[in-house]
């Protein structure tokens, strides 16, 4: 369902008016009553050379949700995106919808970001200077899906227009709606809470894990050359531990932070242009090309260097304050052969997600590990002659951090590779091959019984991830063998006396995906469906017989699943149109077949 029972009359009356004409685009016509847009504007008119507020007020009907600003990891997800054309003098700029819903369905294991009811998207207009006076207008639309709880309707577009009237600059003007805009910060009015930053147990143990990751590119051969500087700086003041020491080594660990920080704010900013860029196939492989790339400077077959000047500028005394917090503004520039690589997969991860908070939570957590162990060098500087000497050691940990890249490139390909069973695989190949190079392959510190039984014990250790990765994948068998859609088949089941399973499906379907893995890969529905004739019709794009096939079976959107009884007729009361579970579809098809479920499977 579709609750086309719970719809307004006057939305009746205009899908009755569509389904006179075919379907797609029929039912993407009807879709403008589920979601429609509406301008509310600021002023009476506007002056030319200034830049205005306005809103868009997008209403969703009753028990339908659209998708968040965001694609879904594996691509298919399809997001709501409000764009304007270019037009002369007028443009459209920074609109920015609320924090969305993360709502739970049953077809899906994670939450899924979805916006209902009636939401307010604040936005600019620009008006240039030159604009002449008079009426202009500028027009955009909206791009996106609508989807019940159970069931989703094709990809659409709503269009939004602007009109407007432009005066001279300097006219007096009056402001209208001023009320709205006022609370423009209550930006849903639906019945359900809208989810804001939850500090639950995931993130923080992200946090932690980034925490851990800092401290562990202090182990690089890149940063420990940093020991010296911090020391010739920190340790030529004389002072002891007291107030002065501490606040210098704060603000040296701050310097660091804050050049990452912005780093993370920038790319979680452009993250819905980095994010939609990151979709595509060929952008995706280039990000893993560069990722293992670097990996391969790790592993040791090629060196990144950072020229001796800019690290003779790091090293420069600057007195005071500032000088502690430059030092470790440079400390990331300086460390860049080993940051650099880990930072880069890291700031596309960040960009992927497109939240700010994240980007910069993320890398200011990570700054601080890599910062806290140098900063607690700069305040007890003296301390210098107890670290761990430089060795084989640090080497071997920068090509288990090189490992740490393979895996990032492994998990940016996801997108592109199908099944969970191949990216499981695809996982535990890597550490299996990272067990064998770090605990047997790789000859650093093999002279060193200790740390040979170390290396061993990691690579066991890597090993036996791998092996949990592939015993905890779910199984997927056999599934359905579906028949793609030709009208001669049906017409053949019929004089055969065969029924038929008529399967409407597509790839931005959420439901449609989870019955194809949940119910049509189970061993009784298998092995039942062999009593019928399978064949799917994939609208994932255009079928070309699209409009006439949504018009005989009246498809009002997917999942929909038509059996049809041996003399070629549909049995309307079967019909499923949502997500079910396979004891209903088992019920179903054993209705059609008219055998006892003792006998299925035997024709």
């Amino acid at each position: 369902m579709f609750l086309v029972e719970k719809l307004k009359p006057q939305y009746l009356l205009a899908i009755f008016l569509v389904l006179l004409g075919g379907f797609f685009p029929a039912p993407l016509t009807c879709l403008a009553a589920t979601v429609s847009v509406e301008v509310v504007q600021s002023r009476d008119r506007y002056p030319a050379g200034g830049s205005y507020p306005v809103l868009f007020r997008i209403r969703i009907s009753n028990s339908w949700y659209i998708h968040g600003t965001k694609s879904g990891r594996d691509g298919l997800l399809i997001p709501t995106i409000l764009s304007f054309s270019d037009s002369s003098g007028l443009e459209i700029k920074e609109t920015n919808f609320p924090a969305p819903q993360e709502k739970r369905f049953e077809y899906a294991r994670a939450p899924i970001e979805v916006f209902s009811g009636e939401i307010l998207v604040p936005a600019k207009l620009i008006i240039r200077k030159e604009t002449p006076p008079g009426k202009h207008g500028i027009k955009g639309r909206l791009s996106y899906q609508a989807c019940s709880s159970n069931s989703c309707l094709p990809p659409e577009t709503v269009p939004v227009s602007l009109s407007l009237a432009i005066v001279p600059e300097g006219t007096r003007t009056e402001s209208i709606n001023q009320a709205i805009f006022d609370i423009q910060g209550v930006v849903s009015a639906s019945s359900e809470p809208v989810a804001g930053w939850k500090f639950g147990a995931s993130l923080w143990l992200t946090l932690f894990g980034l925490f851990l990751g800092g401290l562990a590119l202090n182990l690089t051969p890149c940063v420990y050359p940093l020991i010296p500087i911090t020391v010739s700086y920190f340790g030529g003041r004389g002072e002891g531990a007291g107030g002065k020491p501490l606040i210098h080594g704060i603000l040296y660990m701050s310097g660091l932070a804050f050049t990452n920080s912005v780093l993370g704010l920038i790319a979680s900013l452009s993250g819905n242009m980095l994010g939609t860029v990151l979709q595509n196939p060929v952008v995706l492989i280039m990000v893993v090309a560069v990722l293992l790339g670097l990996a391969l400077s790790f592993f040791g077959l090629w060196e990144i260097r950072v020229p001796s000047g800019m690290t003779r500028l790091a090293a420069k005394n600057f007195g005071g304050y500032f000088g502690s917090f430059f030092i470790g503004l440079t400390l990331g520039i300086v460390a860049a052969p080993c940051l650099g690589p880990f930072i880069l997969g890291l700031l596309t991860y960040v960009g992927q997600k497109g939240d700010p908070f994240l980007g910069f939570i993320y890398f200011f957590v990570l700054s601080i590990g890599i910062g806290l162990p140098l900063a607690i060098l700069a305040v007890f500087s003296r301390g210098i002659h107890k670290l761990p000497m430089s060795g084989t050691w640090m080497v071997w940990i920068r090509k288990a951090l090189g490992w740490v890249l393979v895996g990032m490139g492994g998990y940016l390909l996801q997108p592109l590779i199908p099944g969970d069973l191949a990216k499981s695989v695809l996982f535990a190949s890597i550490m299996v091959a990272a067990g064998l190079h770090l605990g047997w392959l790789d000859r650093e510190g093999s002279n060193l019984r200790i740390f040979s039984y170390l290396k061993r014990g990691f690579g066991l250790v890597l090993f036996a991830g791998a092996l949990t990765i592939l015993l905890v994948i779910p199984r997927e068998g056999e599934g359905v063998r579906w028949t793609p859609f030709n009208k001669a088949l049906i017409e053949e089941a019929v004089r055969e006396g065969r029924p038929v399973v008529l399967d409407f499906y597509a790839d931005w379907c959420g439901p449609c995906r989870a019955l194809d893995k949940k119910v049509f890969r189970d061993p009784e529905v298998v092995k039942l469906s062999r009593n019928f004739l399978n064949i799917r019709v994939d609208l994932t794009t255009r079928h070309p017989e699209q409009e006439m096939l949504q018009r005989r079976y009246k498809i009002r959107g997917v999942p929909t699943i038509v059996f049809i009884n041996r003399e070629g007729k549909e049995e309307r009361p079967l019909r499923i149109e949502s997500y079910v579970d396979k004891e209903d579809v088992l019920k179903r098809m054993r209705q059609l077949v008219g055998r006892p479920s003792e006998k299925d499977g035997h024709t």
